[in-house]
């Protein structure tokens, strides 16, 4: 991924896997060696009153005894998740094991794509979106909860070890008394640029989180070549200056604004 980064003419990048921290200190070391800034981050899953929200956390250390506990815990949950869902499938009679479920998540944290892939790779769906409209959808006959903390546990948890929160990827739910609400909880930035955020929608955002006072956030959501429907990493600018604006909120550290582009 830092590499990737460099080729295309990045300076700064952010590393936010889903409930994991342990690409970061591979991923720093690369990018001192190329030149490329790598923010450690994480994407966590929470819970608000529509159902589910990611939530990236931004400037974590690696290693906190704290931080990693509660990863993992939030790893364990998606393993126990998943096999839920096997054991659901094999009760409908699809044969279908945890290992063939393992080797679509590889490192990656477990999640109902990786078992969607499956049922396609052993041929017992025609595509992914029949495996979510037959098995894996909300209510249907494989579908397993997601059991998701509050996002004031998550923030509370990103602050005390001096890092910060931003909503990801809301699109039309970031209205003004949603926004007001999650901040409450103690949210810290919105995700004004992304790439199924349409200009319009940037834009509205944009003023959205000035008069609100939150952080600006934003990023391709890159998830490697490969990724279905993805977006190339590089392909969206994000202002420099908005990596100054949030290390202006961490506690203890200047702003360090350096020029570029990032993604």
């Amino acid at each position: 991924m830092v590499r990737r980064a460099w080729e295309v003419g990045l300076d700064v990048i952010a590393l936010t896997d889903h409930d994991s921290l342990a690409g970061v200190p591979e991923a720093v070391a690369m990018g001192r060696q190329l030149g490329v800034r790598v923010i450690p981050g994480c994407e966590f899953s929470v819970r608000v009153p529509w159902g589910e929200m990611h939530l990236l956390g931004y400037f974590l250390p690696f290693g906190h005894p704290a931080l990693e506990a509660f990863l993992e815990a939030a790893r364990r949950m998606r393993y126990d998740r998943a096999l839920q869902m096997v054991e659901n499938l094999q009760a409908w009679g699809v044969a279908i094991t945890m290992d063939d479920v393992m080797h679509e998540a590889g490192d990656s944290a477990i999640g109902r794509p990786h078992v969607a892939r499956a049922l396609l790779r052993l041929g017992k769906v025609p595509d992914l979106e029949t495996a979510f409209e037959e098995f894996l959808g909300l209510g249907r006959r494989a579908y397993v909860e997601k059991v998701l903390p509050e996002l004031a546990v998550v923030a509370e948890l990103v602050h005390s070890v001096g890092g910060l929160v931003s909503a990801a990827h809301l699109r039309d739910r970031a209205t003004r008394v949603v926004l007001a609400r999650l901040m409450e909880e103690g949210l810290d930035g919105l995700e004004v640029r992304h790439p199924r955020h349409p200009p319009e929608l940037a834009a509205a955002l944009n003023t959205l989180a000035l008069s609100l006072g939150l952080l600006r956030t934003g990023g391709t959501d890159w998830h490697g070549e490969a990724q279905e429907n993805g977006f190339p990493l590089g392909s969206l600018s994000i202002p420099i200056e908005w990596i100054g604006e949030m290390e202006t909120r961490l506690p203890g550290r200047e702003a360090r604004v350096a020029p570029g582009t990032t993604s």
